[in-house]
């Protein structure tokens, strides 16, 4: 008997083929197989007036692998779909079994959280109908952004001249718009601070001013400041001690938000880099002796952690490091839009350390792998213990505060403080009617800052609590709102660019009821009823529809179109006047009677010789810039295609693997050294990174 199991993944497919027999063969669809059309009204594959009916094709790169599938169907006598455990991995299996003519009444869908040997298994032997209201819950989403995204789109282009606007990232950029806005109407107040230095048995700590008798105490000019501080003496009497042990707790596993929040902030990754290692390390990875899954699905937005799991990872706890650093598990306080079907991200064992496998994975998987692996085991410890202690002076009826604090026990900081840091802030053993003189009292103005803009991780956060998107798409919308220039990177933060803020302008002008936190926070929801069997597509789409067809109607009569700017210049063909329009690769000038006149203006361009000529005809030799830099090239392109090969630099070194020289290759980030024997052999030579200098 034959046992043909589809994955959408080539990387997964060769994983768990190696954990099943020979009568199983495991293949792949390399993703969606299908999609919406753009044909029909509006182009937008759906028939809306049909019960937004949809209309899906076989993309044109997935037809020879629609053709090896049907292939392999029709010599297997069992067919297990094993794409994703959440709803678009459903979609995808829902998808394979409309074109392959698989039975929808047929028990052939599996599903497992790690791709490790037991739980394939264990999946094979429990397989279940594809789940309806889940495919309808994905096919409610993509059809409604695809609505929004080709009309709304296609409006903008024509009134303002924007690339494309959608139901989430349209939101986020509103967010980003928005901060921008309280930024820049923000205005700075002033405000002073009076500080006290003091030393004791070689410690130094300082207090600071907060209150004059029972009252707070503010500052808001260097007048009143002076005032104060000319009524200071420089002795202060410590009228009260109070000291506690403060409980520090550790986090939560991660969870898809939470994981690119950290890598963003600690790792300086972005959240699709993060997302991309975090799928290779789900889907499997060479360690020697086995293919394996070292973290579970990483796409969730549940804490839950498998009872076996917690088991193991105690024991581990407890044997690594004592019973004192034994914690409780933690449980989820939100309920609202938590998909539970599947864990939190973790190690699929706790016994594989980030360094008994660190020669299989590159370096940032290993930093990637370390940290997943930290949070989950940390999430089941002790909270870490600071002793606390608080100090209140006088001074002449003013009172200054002064705190510190000392680890006691550090708990789950163990295996996490290389990710929260916990210093140390001593203060010297006081009394209370002791005494102090100070070294220095000192007052300091400062202003109040505005809010700060979004860096990744800040954006992310926001999302996600306030329900917008799914932390899935978190990665593709931060991507989208920077590639279509509605955004710019300033000091690792979004700052909107014109093009930006006007697309958002008009956005909320005629769209405010739509593209608002609210109701996209709303929609989230709806999805969540229809995967659950309390709504259904043709409600929910109509509901949008009457809403928003409508504004759309007063968006075409009332939004003003922009008309292009005029450069002064006339048109050497016909005559008409040159404008400035934009392009997918920026700013043209072009004829104004676009499309009965397609003139494009030439840009000049500097061309600079090498001295050398062409070997080939004979023509002056140019420099040219291209993807992976500066080249040389003849100047009587395309007529001429001759390229200077550029000659590696052989270096002294020979290659481990070979004997062969090792030279000096320019790839895409730059120079690097690799073997001469290239493609025979492989060998590529890191470079150690230097280490920071410490103070």
């Amino acid at each position: 008997m034959t046992n043909l199991v589809i994955v959408e993944s080539p990387s997964k497919s060769k994983t768990i083929e190696k954990y099943l027999g020979s009568d199983y063969v495991v293949t792949s669809s390399k993703g969606h197989i299908r999609d919406l059309a753009t044909t029909g009204k509006g182009g937008l594959g759906v028939d809306v007036e049909d019960n937004f009916k949809p209309n899906y094709v076989i993309s044109r790169d997935k037809k020879s692998v629609v053709k090896d599938l049907k292939s392999a169907v029709k010599q297997a006598d069992k067919v297990y779909l094993a794409t994703d455990p959440d709803r678009e991995g459903e979609a995808i299996s829902w998808h394979l079994a409309q074109v392959l003519d698989l039975n929808m009444d047929d028990d052939n869908r599996i599903v497992f959280n790690e791709v490790t040997k037991n739980a394939v298994i264990d999946a094979l032997s429990h397989p279940r109908k594809i789940d309806q209201d889940l495919v309808k819950s994905q096919e409610t989403r993509r059809v409604l952004d695809r609505i929004i995204g080709f009309k709304l789109s296609k409006l903008l282009q024509k009134k303002i001249k924007s690339k494309s606007a959608g139901r989430v990232q349209s939101v986020a950029l509103r967010l980003i718009c928005e901060r921008e806005q309280e930024i820049n109407s923000f205005i700075p107040e002033e405000y002073w601070k009076i500080k006290a230095l003091f030393e004791k048995d070689n410690i130094e700590f300082e207090a600071e001013l907060t209150k004059k008798g029972n009252r707070k105490i503010k500052l808001p000019n260097e007048k009143t400041t002076e005032e104060v501080y000319n009524a200071l003496s420089k002795d202060f009497t410590i009228t009260n001690i109070k000291k506690t042990v403060k409980r520090r707790q550790s986090k939560a596993p991660f969870i898809t938000s939470t994981l690119q929040q950290e890598a963003s902030s600690k790792l300086n990754l972005k959240a699709r880099r993060t997302m991309t290692i975090a799928q290779r390390l789900y889907e499997g990875i060479d360690i020697g002796s086995e293919t394996v899954g070292l973290i579970t699905y990483m796409r969730t937005d549940s804490i839950r952690l498998s009872p076996v799991f917690v088991n193991q990872a105690r024991d581990f706890i407890e044997k690594n490091y004592g019973k004192n650093y034994l914690g409780s598990v933690k449980v989820s306080k939100r309920t609202e839009n938590v998909q539970d079907a599947h864990e939190a991200i973790r190690p699929t064992d706790i016994n594989r350390t980030p360094e008994s496998i660190k020669k299989y994975l590159t370096r940032d998987q290993y930093r990637v792998y370390t940290m997943i692996y930290a949070r989950a085991l940390a999430s089941l410890m002790a909270p870490a213990k600071m002793d606390a202690t608080s100090v209140t002076m006088d001074n002449n009826g003013y009172t200054f505060a002064a705190s510190g604090s000392v680890m006691k026990f550090d708990g789950y900081l163990k295996v996490y403080g290389d990710y929260e840091k916990a210093t140390d802030a001593r203060l010297p053993e006081l009394a209370e009617q002791e005494i102090l003189t100070s070294k220095s009292i000192e007052k300091n103005q400062h202003f109040t800052k505005p809010p700060a803009r979004y860096t990744e991780a800040r954006l992310i956060r926001e999302l996600e609590e306030l329900g917008i998107g799914r932390p899935s798409t978190y990665a593709t919308i931060i991507d989208i709102i920077q590639t279509r220039q509605y955004v710019e990177v300033v000091d690792r933060t979004f700052k909107p660019t014109e093009s930006g803020l006007l697309t958002n302008e008009k956005l909320l002008e005629y769209f405010d009821s739509i593209i608002n936190v609210e109701y996209t926070a709303k929609m989230e929801s709806t999805l969540d009823e229809i995967a659950n069997g309390q709504d259904t597509y043709v409600e929910v789409l109509t509901n949008f529809e009457n809403k928003f067809e409508p504004l759309l109607e007063e968006a075409y009569s009332g939004m003003e179109q922009i008309q292009p700017e005029k450069t002064g210049e006339i048109c050497p063909e016909c005559g008409g006047e040159l404008v400035v329009r934009k392009g997918r690769f920026g700013e043209f000038v072009a004829c104004s009677n676009y499309p009965k006149c397609k003139y494009v203006k030439k840009e000049e361009t500097t061309v600079e010789e090498t001295g050398e000529t062409c070997p080939k005809c004979g023509s002056p030799m140019v420099f040219k810039n291209g993807r992976y830099g500066r080249f040389e090239a003849c100047s009587n392109y395309p007529e001429c295609k001759y390229i200077k090969s550029n000659e590696p630099e052989v270096t002294d070194e020979k290659c481990p693997n070979c004997g062969s020289p090792i030279v000096v290759k320019r790839g895409r980030f730059g120079p690097f050294k690799a073997c001469s024997n290239y493609p025979t052999c492989k060998t590529i030579i890191k470079t150690p990174r230097k280490k920071k200098a410490t103070s």
